[in-house]
């Protein structure tokens, strides 16, 4: 498993919570909370464009 450093879990509505992490790397992490060890990874660049877009509306339609 890599190295990686967990921020906070950020929790909506209910027991609804992620965290998202980062490794030495340069990559980006996200899972459950509590499920640390299954997660999607990606690049940092990748995560920031994600969220941008969630920002943006850009996955408003799957709510």
């Amino acid at each position: 498993m890599p190295d990686i450093t967990w921020e906070a879990p950020f929790c909506g509505e209910g027991a609804n919570c992620f965290r998202i992490g980062t490794d030495p790397a340069g990559n980006a992490y996200i899972t459950v909370a509590g499920q640390e060890d299954h997660y999607v990874t990606d690049t940092r660049e990748a995560l920031r464009t994600l969220i941008r877009d969630i920002k943006a509306g850009k996955a408003d339609h799957l709510l």
